[in-house]
């Protein structure tokens, strides 16, 4: 049987099997690269700075998990749950999460690069501080985030629910703006290009002229 989590001391190996549950366990500074796990519900497990490539969880639920300065390269969480998780300083690379769902979680200092982040759910997340770079985010679920001063930059947020989003300080250079109502978020001090720029006033209902 090929191993499923992480190599543990002593030369043991962490296995999981579909629709287990692993409560209080301390995996942290552990090599998770290339562990698949499916519907295992993780419960006050430690994974403070893991580190995964290629690393595969399908319709997990993480509840008190903690993935602080953590680092996931090219490693899907896809259908999962998490709930009052903490992302402190953690970093994904290229990472696929679509149709997640984020609950009460905590992201300070969260840096996405790249990646499919499609359909997630992040209604009222608070989002200040984090860095997004290039990340898909179509049809997302990002009513009420608090994003002020967030860094949000070459995001496809096409068909994405922007409704009373804070995005006052916010870098949202180069991303999809379509979607995004101006009259029904806030955008004080919100940085965009002359392309968004145009996209926004004729939200507005302006006639741009002159392009």
């Amino acid at each position: 049987m090929t191993p499923s989590g992480p190599q543990l001391g002593g030369g043991a190996t962490r296995r999981t099997e579909p629709g287990e549950a692993v409560h209080g366990e301390d995996w942290w500074g552990q090599d998770l690269s290339g562990v698949e796990h499916t519907g295992v519900r993780f419960t006050d497990v430690d994974l403070t700075e893991t580190t995964a490539t290629g690393a595969v969880f399908t319709d997990c639920v993480f509840s008190g998990v903690r993935f602080n300065a953590s680092r996931w390269t090219d490693s899907a969480f896809t259908g999962c749950t998490f709930r009052r998780c903490s992302f402190f300083d953690a970093r994904f690379e290229r990472a696929k999460l679509v149709g997640s769902r984020f609950d009460d979680c905590t992201f300070g200092l969260l840096h996405v690069e790249g990646g499919n982040w499609s359909f997630v759910n992040l209604h009222r997340a608070s989002l200040e501080r984090v860095r997004v770079e290039g990340a898909r985010l179509r049809e997302a679920d990002l009513a009420g985030v608090k994003a002020e001063g967030a860094l949000l930059r070459g995001l496809d947020l096409s068909g994405s629910d922007l409704t009373d989003a804070d995005l006052r300080g916010a870098d949202l250079r180069g991303s999809d703006l379509s979607s995004l109502d101006p009259l029904r978020a806030r955008l004080t001090g919100a940085v965009v290009d002359a392309d968004q720029a145009v996209v926004l006033a004729e939200a507005l209902g302006a006639v741009v002229v002159g392009r």
